[in-house]
């Protein structure tokens, strides 16, 4: 390597990813959505048997939460600079835990609907804020990597929360469900007063303890490319232009949207889907999802490090169509087995995918707006998904939704075919690099390990 380009693409060491702080974050993080999973999936099955309300209402068990927590995450967004952000976490955690604690003794669908407009808003809150803390102590050079463990923590909630959830459901009732839920999200604000783990003046506007100073010269023009959510690869540093934040985001947020949404059918109607087919044990399918989702994440993590996203979100989009095909005839135990594997490759290489695809080659200090229309994305699919799959179920039948959740993913596909595929490889062999932007100056030998 000559001495010029030494200087422009420098080899520096990994500044400390794993602190006491990231990992009291992402702990809470998990904690905070094992609460929303562990009472997501069973919640349908629990007021449809006390209340016996049409497919359409029982949607909205899951869709009014949603569209609450979008609404609250714009308002949160707004309110950071100008108010301490463990108030604001402290709150939302306590909103939650309230919510949770008060669904049992709930004694109507519309009082059931009132609190997931509730838990909605305190789930906003926090889910809003803890994000923004953590990408404040995640070293610039390895936000892609600590973004990706701190994402961990959701897909394992996503993996185990369900099957928590419909164990306890199934041996000893709802109103103990909900208390195990409520714990698991008060046990978020001991965790951080006790550890410390967030500063308690800081607000968004506050500078980050491990930040460092402004640098000038060649590389402080080169901004930190986006990086897989893999785990333990090297920071890959490529040169990229000056852009807005939110250009180009139009396709991402709408595949991870049309993905939410057949994950939103899943949450919501697998349960009774079950019983439509005299299968006992159907809740165990998030189990198996779960093992093959945290197997492929490093994997297509780090393919997508080396060929971009269309050779990790093709085949990911076929799996899934696959698997809910296969789910919308599966008569037998092996057969849910088989979906759940191939539903879980699929979902679990496309979505962290798509957020490293919206992160790549944009500046640290956006990383909030973006994780936040990330996020957003996916509680708009899962509760339009609830929503117009229900419709569907009350028309015809739980298989026959499956069957459209299937099309859901053929047209992710086709979308995604039609408006990134016809363009140069290069858009999608290198991520770092925007699919719009035209390289200058010599190409970047990229560091190893």
């Amino acid at each position: 390597m000559s001495e010029d380009r030494k200087k422009m693409y420098p080899l520096e060491p990994k500044e400390p990813l794993w602190t006491r702080s990231f990992l009291i974050l992402t702990c809470s993080y998990f904690l905070m959505f094992l609460c929303l999973q562990m009472l997501l999936s069973p919640f349908p099955s629990y007021v449809k048997d006390r209340f016996d309300p049409g497919d359409f209402t029982l949607s909205l068990v899951t869709s009014l939460f949603a569209l609450t927590a979008i609404v609250t995450r714009f308002a949160t967004a707004a309110l950071m600079p100008r108010v301490r952000l463990t108030a604001m976490l402290y709150t939302g955690a306590g909103i939650s835990v309230l919510a949770t604690v008060a669904y049992s003794y709930a004694g109507s669908v519309a009082a059931v609907l009132a609190l997931r407009i509730l838990f909605g808003v305190g789930f906003g809150i926090s889910s809003t804020v803890m994000p923004t803390i953590v990408s404040r102590i995640i070293p610039a050079r390895r936000m892609g990597e600590g973004i990706g463990y701190f994402g961990l923590s959701t897909n394992l909630a996503m993996s185990v929360g369900p099957v928590i959830g419909l164990t306890i459901l199934e041996r000893s009732g709802f109103a103990p469900l909900t208390m195990w839920g409520a714990a698991a999200a008060a046990a978020i604000i001991p965790l951080l007063v006790l550890t410390r783990a967030v500063p308690a003046g800081s607000t968004a506007t506050s500078q980050p303890a491990t930040s460092q100073p402004s640098r000038s010269g060649p590389e402080s023009s080169i901004p930190v490319s986006g990086h897989s959510l893999a785990s333990g690869g090297s920071s890959t540093f490529t040169p990229v232009p000056a852009r807005s934040p939110v250009s180009g985001l139009a396709l991402p947020i709408a595949l991870n949207a049309l993905l939410s949404a057949c994950y939103g059918g899943l949450l919501s109607f697998l349960v009774l889907y079950g019983r439509e087919i005299g299968l006992a044990n159907i809740g165990l399918f998030f189990l198996f999802n779960a093992a093959t989702l945290l197997a492929v994440r490093p994997i297509s993590g780090r393919l997508y490090d080396r060929r971009g996203h269309a050779p990790v979100l093709i085949p990911g989009a076929l799996l899934l169509v696959a698997s809910l095909t296969l789910l919308s005839i599966t008569r037998q135990f092996p057969m849910l087995v088989c979906s759940a594997l191939l539903f879980g490759l699929g979902y679990g290489a496309i979505q962290p995918t798509i957020q490293a695809w919206m992160l790549g080659g944009r500046p640290r200090e956006k990383h909030g707006l973006l994780n936040s229309l990330f996020y957003n994305s996916i509680d708009l699919g899962v509760a339009l998904g609830s929503m117009l799959l229900g419709a569907v179920a009350s028309a015809t039948s739980y298989a026959v939704m499956y069957r459209y959740s299937a099309g859901i993913m053929v047209l992710f596909l086709g979308l995604y075919v039609v408006f990134r595929g016809g363009r140069r490889g290069s858009s999608s062999a290198a991520p770092a690099r925007p699919a719009d932007s035209t390289p200058t100056g010599p190409e970047p030998i990229r560091p190893t390990a």
